[in-house]
């Protein structure tokens, strides 16, 4: 549950958007909650490179922060799905930012603070 912590939210978060801006990946939608991360985006480098970056940067940024050393941060596993169509894109967007509502943690999207659906807002 250490991404439940505010200041490893935000890494994670802060990575997401780098990952964008140096053209990693175009990011669609994400969602940080207390214990998984979901993500939407287009690759545009090696799938297994970005999670290599994302995931070990914000490992060790976090391990850190949490004062800890030589433990793994993330799980092995990752789910990843390529998206059919535009309507399916639609869908997975809209569970992505709606996560936190169904998880009772906000009453709109956009409150919080550890997703696109906030990003869209504040900028």
């Amino acid at each position: 549950m250490f991404l439940k912590r505010p200041e490893i939210a935000d890494l994670v978060v802060d990575a997401l958007r780098r990952g964008a801006v140096n053209r990693l990946y175009e990011l669609a939608a994400f969602v940080v909650m207390s214990n998984h991360v979901h993500v939407l985006l287009r690759p545009i480098e090696n799938l297994t490179r970005i999670l290599q970056l994302l995931k070990g940067a914000t490992a060790r940024q976090a391990n850190e922060v949490l004062g800890r050393t030589g433990e793994s941060f993330w799980q092995r596993e990752s789910y990843d799905h390529w998206v059919r169509n535009q309507d399916e894109f639609g869908r997975i967007l809209a569970y992505i930012e709606n996560n936190p509502m169904k998880a009772g943690l906000v009453a709109e999207a956009a409150q919080y603070r550890w997703s696109s659906a906030w990003i869209a807002t504040a900028n």
